[in-house]
């Protein structure tokens, strides 16, 4: 529940930190909270959106800590593949054929439209112009995960994972000015479906020589066999 209200100890479980990291982030006004009674209050919506933003300067240990606390507090199983199980058939496009960011957007959508997971197409698109008109999703060099800012439980079919591959790279507001060339669209029906999914994201994301392979894929067959081997490798499977 986005409104849910956590306090120190129950941020720390949800993060895999402990209570004093926590205390300290707080203190210092480097994670989202207010001081109720002498006592901090964060509100899971505003913490969740934190965890996001930081997620691409997060080291290997943090991101898969993170993951096991927001597991554990939602209830997942923390060593279930995830990513893979919703790329929809037709959710992989090398090439994706895209020149601007726009146009990007609108070709991922397509692709879960195409899957029949899209009730409408036209207010999803602009649910994602709006969240990319936050700050830009193009958050790891080279890539993006675009999204909408609040989950869909009424606008999509079930939830999804698109992925696409562009010839070369585009402009898609990266902070350090740099092309974006591979694209993860994420639509969930709830909160924690999207935090864990980003999260296991960002870990299969982690190492740089893991999104060259990415790529270097020549079409959607080998681009879907990097997926797949980079998700059993951040769960520890062959």
């Amino acid at each position: 529940m986005p409104h849910e209200q956590m306090d120190e100890k129950q941020v720390a479980a949800y993060l895999h930190m402990n209570v004093r990291e926590v205390n300290k982030l707080a203190s210092r006004g480097r994670i989202p909270c207010r001081k109720i009674a002498g006592r901090f209050s964060f509100n899971k919506g505003e913490v969740d959106h934190w965890v996001e933003t930081q997620m691409p300067t997060l080291g290997k240990e943090r991101l898969e800590g993170i993951e096991k606390g927001v597991s554990r507090h939602h209830g997942f199983q923390a060593d279930a593949m995830l990513v893979w199980k919703l790329i929809p058939k037709g959710g992989l496009a090398v090439p994706l054929k895209a020149k601007t960011r726009d146009a990007a957007i609108r070709a991922l959508v397509d692709l879960a439209d195409a899957a029949e997971l899209v009730y409408s197409r036209d207010n999803l698109i602009q649910e994602i112009r709006e969240r990319e008109g936050l700050c830009s999703t193009a958050m790891v060099p080279g890539v993006a995960i675009p999204h909408p800012r609040h989950p869909l439980p009424y606008d999509i079919a079930a939830g999804f994972v698109v992925v696409g591959l562009t010839p070369s790279g585009i402009p898609y507001g990266a902070a350090d000015g740099s092309l974006t060339r591979l694209f993860f669209l994420i639509c969930c029906k709830d909160d924690r479906t999207h935090l864990h999914v980003l999260a296991r994201l960002a870990r299969m994301l982690h190492d740089p020589a893991a999104i060259e392979e990415l790529m270097s894929a020549t079409d959607a067959d080998r681009l879907g066999e990097v997926l797949l081997r980079l998700e059993q490798e951040a769960l520890g499977s062959p």
